[in-house]
């Protein structure tokens, strides 16, 4: 009789450790719906089948613990039996890890919402390294393995593990001990680990510690594994058996008709059994289709929401366009005001540059001369900036190509170093060209703030210009007065002299600037003559530049000569390399034993029970699974074998060299 399992173990366990109604022949025979009386031998009492049957919880956990025993009886008789190092093949064992996993999972606590995760025991399994060490390199080795990609297959790698060191029993005790600060978060009050089925249980896994197990964790598939429990091993009969053996023959006929009787309410009872069985599979699969069109419906609300909410996002993009129009509008509104107000001013200012043409004539003649020999000099400058670092890039240039040159004759293997050095001056060339570009934003902040200090100059004209317009207007007034008030003569003593104060103020003014002009066209000419001699530079360096294309052409063609000799070269080498290699290994080539290697040739790592030794099929050394993970078609084999690294370059280099 058996049952299969698959990753939905929450589901299934509640469906087959759920407690069975009495059958009208639980009369005959007395023990319990599991066999336990093969593992403990006692009959249960009237009293305590009521008070199972009465907690559906403790009937579960009474029957898982039944099970267990049955299961790792099973397994100590079968290593005792064939008295060798059992594997994953081992069918006692693979059952031990499917009732071990229905233990880890029995009450486990559900998602409380549909944003909070599900509680796995994985998670508690690595919380075990905070109070066991040991249990860290578990961790990490399993972690480390690529094949695994879920929770539960890193859960099922941990206890096979734990259970090769022979330390699950004491992580179990572990867990038992601190099971309020553990196991209170990832399970309900009445589960498994939190009762005192627990302890028994922990107490039946260190009888596991007499067993000799292997396994190779990369070629089992832990993500998703079909569970199968065989009850047939566990409901025999074993000890009627060994009665009817000791009994005389007389009594054997006498007693055959019971054991016939007894064998056949047994059958009975396990068919009640098996019916019931189905069932409680029947309910359970109504449920999760329930489950299921519960989760369809609320699906369709979420879809409805989501449809809803993009429908509002939409009308909130609507509205955003509409808001980035409006902005426009008003930009635009803003930029014909600000441009009409602009002519305005400007019409204003033509018309005060009219009536006073002569200063304002010389003064925007020499500012527009100052503006076009500031650019002409910005320009000079920087060109005279990028010659000089030309020059002295070139200059550099030459001496290390000449050294270059000289040494490139003399062997083969200088040529890679002069390339190196090459490098080397052409990254120091990049770093000068990034210092010539801090110079120049430094000249052109200089720059700015010369245009700083002219606008500054323009700033006080416009006053100046202010107080000239105040004061003309103050003339016409006064003007007028004189014209219409001939007799009030003292009034227009005093206006007269206020004009006079005046006037005296506006042509220092005017000395004043014409100083300054003076010391700007002397500026000018100091600036024409730096522009001539920045000139001449500026011919020096075309005629520096001619040379070094010169230069330049004759490395490139010196180069290329290298790089064809350097191709030749390498040829000849990996052919000398391959004959070498040929010799050597038909010289050396021996096959390790496994005794003599304790660690890889390469990384030398020591072996465990996680890194597995592997023999390279082309040398013979003995290397570990990540030294050792290529493949190649040697000639002594008809398909590809396991390589090592180091000879796996050796032929792929030797392929790809064969014409």
């Amino acid at each position: 009789m058996t049952t299969n399992t698959d990753d939905s173990y929450a589901v299934e366990v509640a469906a087959i450790f759920t407690p069975l109604p009495p059958t009208p022949s639980s009369e005959v025979v007395v023990h319990d719906i599991w066999p336990t009386a093969v593992v403990t031998g006692r009959e249960t009492s009237r009293k305590e089948k009521k008070k199972i049957q009465r907690d559906p919880i403790l009937v579960e956990r009474t029957n898982l613990l039944n099970v267990a025993k049955l299961v790792i009886k099973e397994l100590i008789d079968s290593s005792f039996r064939h008295g060798r190092m059992l594997d994953i093949s081992h069918v006692p064992l693979q059952q031990f890890f499917i009732i071990m996993e229905h233990i880890l999972r029995h009450g486990i606590k559900s998602k409380r919402g549909i944003l909070s995760q599900q509680k796995e025991y994985w998670h508690m399994l690595e919380l075990i390294e905070r109070y066991v060490p040991e249990a860290a390199e578990i961790t990490a080795t399993v972690k480390e393995l690529p094949e695994i990609r879920t929770l539960a297959g890193r859960a099922r790698a941990w206890l096979r593990l734990a259970l090769m060191q022979k330390t699950l029993p004491d992580y179990f005790r572990c867990l038992l001990e601190k099971r309020d600060l553990l196991l209170s978060d990832f399970y309900e009050r009445d589960a498994f680990m939190m009762e005192d089925e627990g302890m028994i249980f922990s107490g039946l896994l260190v009888g596991l510690n007499i067993i000799d197990c292997n396994f190779c964790l990369k070629e089992e598939d832990l993500d998703y594994q079909l569970g199968v429990i065989d009850f047939s091993l566990y409901l025999k009969d074993s000890n009627a058996n060994s009665t009817v053996a000791m009994e005389t023959p007389g009594e054997a006929g006498d007693k055959h008709a019971c054991g016939e009787h007894a064998n056949m309410t047994a059958v009975l009872d396990q068919k009640n059994y098996i019916e019931e069985l189905n069932r409680h599979l029947n309910a359970t699969v109504t449920n999760l289709q329930q489950r299921v069109e519960s989760l369809t419906t609320t699906n369709a609300l979420m879809k409805e929401d989501m449809a809803i909410s993009k429908n509002h996002v939409f009308s909130l993009e609507e509205d955003k366009r509409k808001l980035l129009a409006e902005r426009n509008t008003l930009q635009e509104d803003h930029s014909k005001r600000v441009q009409s107000m602009r002519q305005d001013v400007e019409v204003e200012r033509d018309t005060y540059q009219s009536s006073r043409a002569g200063l304002d004539s010389i003064f925007s003649d020499t500012a527009r001369k100052l503006d076009d020999e500031k650019k002409q000099r910005k320009e000079l400058e920087t060109e005279l900036e990028l010659q000089g670092s030309m020059k002295r890039e070139m200059e550099l240039a030459m001496k290390l190509l000449e050294k270059d040159i000289h040494e490139k004759q003399d062997t083969v293997v200088s040529l890679r170093r002069q390339l190196d050095d090459i490098k080397a001056i052409n990254l120091e060339m990049y770093k000068k060209l990034q210092e010539c570009q801090g110079s120049l934003q430094h000249k052109t902040e200089l720059v700015a703030k010369l245009e700083q200090k002219t606008n500054q100059m323009t700033a006080t004209i416009s006053s100046l210009e202010q107080r000239g317009r105040k004061q003309e207007a103050e003339r016409q007034v006064a003007e007028e007065q004189s014209r219409s008030l001939g007799l009030q003569l003292v009034e227009k003593d005093q206006l007269r002299s206020t004009i006079q104060t005046d006037l005296k103020i506006e042509r220092e003014w005017r000395v004043s600037l014409q100083q300054s002009l003076t010391e700007v066209k002397d500026k000018l000419m100091e600036e024409q003559n730096e522009g001539a001699k920045l000139k001449q530079r500026v011919k020096d360096y075309d005629a520096l530049m001619v040379e070094h294309r010169d230069l330049q052409s004759a490395c490139e063609e010196q180069e290329q000569a290298l790089a064809e000799m350097g191709c030749h070269l390498s040829v000849e080498k990996l052919k000398v390399d391959d004959l070498t290699e040929v010799t050597k290994l038909a010289t050396d080539a021996a096959w390790a034993q496994d005794k003599e290697v304790s660690q890889c040739r390469q990384c030398e790592k020591a072996f465990s029970v996680a890194r597995r030794k592997h023999h390279c099929r082309h040398c013979g050394d003995i290397y570990c699974g990540l030294c050792s993970d290529n493949t190649m078609l040697l000639p002594s084999s008809a398909k590809p074998v396991r390589v090592c690294d180091a000879c796996y370059n050796i032929l792929l280099q030797r392929c790809n060299a064969k014409p």
